[in-house]
């Protein structure tokens, strides 16, 4: 199992080179909180960003889980009907990438799971790394990255700025390192979320209480001594 913390360490060193050019361009960059132009269709995320999703979503009060579990489902059912024959665990690899593509343009108008109300994400500092990418036209030692943002053309001073140098090829490398220590696939936020945090959510007395489903199980001699009616299958608690 890989670090979190030297992979959260590594999408650091983009931030800051995305915050070193917004302060050599100001004003020109037009990313900010509440922006989610970019926020919007299913996109893939790796092994690495779903152990920093994971634990920022356990993180959130109940409320917001409970918030951002219903816009997943919703989501896994859509992309279900696209796609019925993708199953879990809904490796992006096992469906390949063209008819990934064609999934992501049919659903280009749904927000991410992880968005609030007001268009702000809420688990901004545990973002994946393609949100973090978003934004800055890049230029590497032997390619370039066109800026993919979705309202570019309404900025022309933005649309004008010149790809940004970035050493891609030292960040990929130590991101290969980190990958070969972590299990994992390439899947979507819906069904990373959908997938591994499967639970019930029951409003009682005013309370956002989150029923965790655990596999069932056959009873065991100490389950005599359960309430009447419990199920041994169920555990409550926050994610």
């Amino acid at each position: 199992m890989s670090d979190p913390v030297a992979y959260r360490t590594l999408l650091q060193d983009l931030d800051r080179w995305s915050g070193d050019v917004q302060r050599r361009h100001p004003g020109v960059i037009p990313c900010r909180a509440g922006c989610s132009a970019c926020c919007h269709g299913p996109f893939d995320i790796s092994a690495l960003d779903s152990a920093l999703v994971l634990a920022a979503v356990r993180s959130l009060p109940p409320e917001q889980q409970a918030e951002v579990m219903a816009v997943a489902r919703d989501q896994v059912e859509e992309m279900a009907d696209l796609e019925p024959h993708w199953k879990s665990p809904w490796d992006i690899a096992t469906l390949g990438e063209d008819r990934f593509d064609a999934l992501c343009d049919a659903m280009a108008d749904e927000p991410c799971p992880l968005l609030d109300p007001e268009g702000r994400c809420r688990i901004y500092e545990d973002r994946p790394l393609v949100c973090r990418v978003m934004g800055v036209p890049m230029a590497t030692a032997h390619d370039t990255l066109d800026n993919a943002c979705p309202i570019i053309d309404l900025h022309p001073d933005y649309a004008a700025l010149p790809p940004q140098l970035f050493d891609l090829a030292a960040f990929e490398q130590t991101e290969q390192v980190l990958a070969a220590e972590t299990t994992g696939r390439e899947t979507t936020i819906a069904h990373l979320l959908v997938g591994s945090l499967k639970f019930e959510v029951v409003h009682s007395m005013g309370r956002c209480n989150i029923f965790l489903r655990s596999p069932p199980r056959k009873r065991l001699p100490d389950d005599t001594n359960r309430p009447a009616g419990a199920d041994p299958g169920t555990e409550t608690g926050s994610l």
